[in-house]
């Protein structure tokens, strides 16, 4: 089972490839992040988004994808920014027919560390343990990719929808 985790945002959207092997465990495949430029024009900026993140859907195939669900900032402009990024991520998962699965962000913690309030250190170290890496995945928005993924792989090993 291959699996794409999608850390949403506008001028960083970090992103993660996982696959589940037969016997349960768990691989990190590649990560990276999307960046567009400050000054560049919204529509622009969506617009790098979408075909820099098709050419990883293409690269990859994955069968699903997690996403991490918008936390209501207090800046409301950054929220209508990152939630107009989350919209084209969530287009160009949908016209490549991937399953798609969102998470809040206390679900994506409680997941890897055990912990819905777990700091980002905590974070970073179970996502390195839990790929079997040497180092911490940097940047940290392609570390909470790999998170989202590995938090779409183990609530399909509970519910059902990812069974190898």
């Amino acid at each position: 089972m291959l699996t794409l985790g999608i850390d949403p945002g506008t001028a960083i959207i970090g992103w993660g490839v996982v696959r589940e092997l037969n016997d349960g465990s768990l691989q990190a495949v590649d990560y990276g992040t999307i960046r567009t430029p400050a000054k560049t024009p919204m529509p622009e900026r969506l617009d790098k988004i979408f075909h820099d993140l098709t050419g990883i859907i293409e690269k990859f195939q994955p069968e699903q994808a997690g996403v991490e669900e918008l936390f209501f900032a207090r800046n409301v402009t950054t929220a209508i920014t990152v939630a107009q990024g989350r919209g084209v991520i969530l287009l160009a998962l949908q016209q490549a027919n991937i399953t798609i699965h969102e998470y809040k962000p206390n679900v994506v913690k409680q997941s890897i560390s055990g912990y819905g309030g777990a700091d980002k250190k905590q974070m970073q170290e179970m996502i390195r343990i839990l790929l079997g890496l040497e180092k911490i995945p940097k940047p940290d928005d392609a570390a909470d990719a790999l998170a989202i993924a590995i938090t779409d792989i183990h609530h399909g090993r509970y519910s059902g929808y990812n069974l190898i």
